[in-house]
C-alpha cells in the first residue's frame, strides 16, 4: 500500500515543488505540507475523513478549520482538490516527496541512517562527512534506532541503501545456502 500511496501522492507533490519554486515559496510550503500531513494523520480525523457519508467539501473545511491561519491559500485550495479526488490520506506522502524534490533542487541529499544503536550528532557528522565526499553533495543525516538489526547500520539516501547491517548480513548468507 506504500508503493500505491507514493505513486498517487508523486503528481500532486510535483505540481506543488514547480509551483513552490515559481511563487518563490519554498520554506513556506514546507511549513503548509508538514502541518497538513501531521492533520491528516490525526487517528480521530483519518478515520472522519475515511468516512463515505462525510461529504468531500465538509473533509477539505475540517482539515482546513485545523489549519487556522497557519495554511496559505494555495495549501487550502491543495487541501480541496485532494478532497475532491478522495487523496487527503496521501499528504504524509506528498510532503515526504516535496522535501525530496526541495533538497534535490537545493543540491542537498537527505539521508536516513538505521542503527542497532544511537548514533550521537558526532557519529552523525562523520557519516554525512563521508557521504559528502562520496556523492559530491551538501549531505543531511537523520537517524533512528532499531535493535532487531544487531548490529551496524543501514544507510538510505535516495533509492540507494547500503545495508551494512548484521541482520542484512545474515539475510545474504541464507539465501546464498537457500535457507
Amino acid at each position: 500500500m506504500a508503493v500505491e500511496k507514493t505513486t498517487i501522492a508523486r503528481p500532486y507533490a510535483e505540481a506543488v515543488f514547480e509551483r513552490a519554486r515559481e511563487t518563490n515559496s519554498l520554506d513556506a510550503w514546507t511549513e503548509d505540507l508538514a502541518l497538513l500531513a501531521g492533520v491528516v494523520a490525526d487517528p480521530q480525523l483519518a478515520a472522519i475523513l475515511s468516512n463515505p457519508q462525510v461529504a468531500r467539501a465538509r473533509g477539505a473545511e475540517l482539515v482546513i478549520e485545523i489549519g487556522g491561519d497557519n495554511l496559505g491559500e494555495e495549501a487550502r485550495n491543495l487541501v480541496r482538490l485532494l478532497a475532491e479526488n478522495r487523496r487527503l490520506p496521501v499528504l504524509p506522502e506528498i510532503s515526504v516527496l516535496y522535501e525530496a524534490l526541495k533538497s534535490e533542487s537545493l543540491g542537498a541529499l537527505d539521508v536516513h541512517v538505521t542503527s542497532a544503536y544511537v548514533v550521537n550528532a558526532a557519529q552523525e557528522k562523520l557519516l554525512a562527512d563521508a557521504l559528502q565526499a562520496k556523492f559530491g553533495r551538501e549531505v543531511r543525516v537523520t537517524s533512528d534506532k532499531d535493535p532487531t538489526l544487531i548490529a551496524g547500520l543501514v544507510i538510505r539516501a535516495g533509492d540507494l541503501v547500503i545495508d551494512g547491517s548484521f541482520k542484512g548480513q545474515l539475510g545474504n548468507l541464507a539465501g546464498e545456502l537457500g535457507i
